[in-house]
């Protein structure tokens, strides 16, 4: 390596030397906090003041088990992890065929349509917030999960269609055309012919949407209040927090807590996130 970088140009060595660097100091802006972060999660306020970096004099799960206990996590994650997978469901649901059919749009209607939910990014999401109040309580849906399961799919639409359909596109229309000659019907060629080229766009879209259901604070907390039945994580990581005082180390074991499933969904996931932005900028 070390003979490959001499045999460069001089300005060419210095790019990949300033490259190279900046590469560690990234590094190091995400691994140090990280780092202090975990270690603080097993240390007392006394500790996390007095020694910051330094690793704890005992791994005790204490700090773990009493965020648990005192925010009962294992009950909010539970209601996490449903209001989270039926979101994402419901997304999956809604945005592959409104994908499927704006990627086979040749008239100036698709177009159209793509624009309009395009227009979904210019909406702040607190702007919709007393709308969405007002709906709730019309329904009968204020204080439940349900609403909620029906709210983030909406939030989530503009983005998922958009880079859905950008991977849809990219099929060619020969492999329809074929399949559509063999009586396959339109929902047999989505199904047979789209999804399964379309599955790093797909896993794209779950990860994107699942980072951002699961991290939903505003609107759980107004739609679902704090009922401990029914609240979701996110709710339940500040009530670590007492007016007595709070302690940082129980905090931080609580959040490190909640971070495990997001650690998990995007191992499984990182693979095919990879390839979809590969593919796209070999296509680009």
């Amino acid at each position: 390596m070390a003979r490959r970088t001499a045999a460069l140009p001089l300005r060419d060595r210095i790019g990949s030397i300033t490259s190279g660097t900046l590469a560690w100091i990234y590094a190091a802006l995400l691994i140090v906090p990280f780092y202090y972060f975990i270690v603080s999660s097993f240390k007392d306020n006394e500790q996390i003041f007095e020694s910051p970096l330094a690793l704890p004099t005992t791994w005790d799960l204490s700090n773990f088990t009493t965020a648990i206990d005192q925010a009962d996590l294992w009950l909010a994650v539970a209601n996490s992890v449903l209001t989270t997978l039926f979101a994402l469901l419901l997304t999956l649901v809604l945005a592959l065929p409104a994908s499927f059919a704006l990627a086979r749009a040749r008239g100036r209607a698709g177009k159209v349509v793509e624009g309009v939910f395009a227009l979904g990014f210019l909406i702040p999401s607190f702007a919709a917030l007393f709308p969405t109040f007002l709906l709730a309580a019309a329904l009968g849906l204020f204080h439940t999960r349900t609403f909620v399961v029906f709210l983030l799919p909406a939030t989530a639409l503009p983005l998922s269609v958009v880079i859905l359909t950008s991977f849809m596109r990219t099929i060619p229309r020969e492999l329809e055309e074929a399949a559509s000659m063999d009586g396959a019907t339109s929902l047999q060629v989505l199904r047979q012919v789209y999804l399964p080229i379309c599955i790093p766009g797909i896993a794209t879209v779950l990860l994107l949407n699942f980072l951002s259901f699961w991290n939903a604070y505003l609107y759980p907390l107004i739609l679902i209040g704090p009922d401990t039945a029914q609240r979701t994580i996110q709710v339940a990581l500040p009530t670590l927090k007492v007016d007595a005082g709070t302690d940082y180390g129980v905090l931080m074991a609580g959040t490190l807590f909640t971070l495990l499933p997001v650690y998990l969904v995007y191992t499984l996931l990182q693979r095919q996130m990879q390839r979809a932005l590969l593919s796209g900028a070999v296509k680009g």
